[in-house]
């Protein structure tokens, strides 16, 4: 990892806006960041997951890369340690896998993390447009390895996921955990724009009237 060269304090967010660790903006516009806090009860849920996997540690991979990400947002170097620990196994075992399935993120995503269909219904129906469109308003930049784009202040992502099973509405997306059809730039505008984490609607910037 570079040394970070903006001393802008960043934030680390998952998947519902909420903040699992802060560090700094590096010269990529990817947030450095502190190792998080296994807790006891983390702990506990990668446990109960190994034991579905008595014969075959190796299997449990999957599920823990899973785990460590819904909890913590995306697979640092730090998770990659951990469920090597785990499965007793060398982190390029895990890494392997994390690099193999694009679903798995590599740094962090937005507070706002916008999920386009990629899939033939939603490319026939203007899919890449709209996450072109997305991309160049969020102002997202360049996509990671895994085609994950985060806004430099750490408030959006945009990134392209596999079917979002209505191929009938296209194109679809995921706003965090809320689903969207038949998305047009416009209804995106209107998406964003009401968003409760938008900077727009934040307490700061909306003063109580005089």
């Amino acid at each position: 990892m570079h040394p970070p060269v903006n001393p802008l304090e960043g934030e680390v967010h998952g998947p519902n806006g909420e903040i699992v660790s802060r560090g700094e903006v590096d010269r990529h516009g990817h947030f450095a960041h502190s190792e998080v806090v296994i807790t006891p009860e983390f702990q506990d849920r990668g446990d109960e997951i190994m034991t579905h996997y008595p014969a075959s540690r190796r299997s449990a991979v999957l599920p823990l890369l899973h785990l460590w990400q819904e909890t913590h947002g995306f697979i640092s170097e730090q998770a990659i340690e951990w469920i090597a620990g785990m499965i007793r196994l060398q982190t390029i075992n895990v890494l392997e896998v994390v690099t193999f399935y694009p679903m798995f993120r590599r740094h962090p995503a937005g507070k706002i993390q916008v999920k386009v269909c990629r899939t033939l219904s939603c490319a026939l129906g203007g899919g890449y447009e709209l996450r072109d469109y997305l991309t160049k308003k969020l102002n997202v930049g360049e996509p990671d390895e895994h085609g994950l784009a985060t806004s430099a202040d750490g408030t959006y992502s945009v990134e392209f996921v596999e079917c979002l099973a209505s191929c009938g509405t296209a194109p679809v997306i995921m706003i965090n955990d809320d689903f969207y059809e038949s998305v047009t730039h416009e209804k995106a505008d209107s998406l964003l724009a009401a968003h409760p984490l938008a900077p727009a609607n934040q307490p700061a910037n909306n003063p109580p009237p005089a």
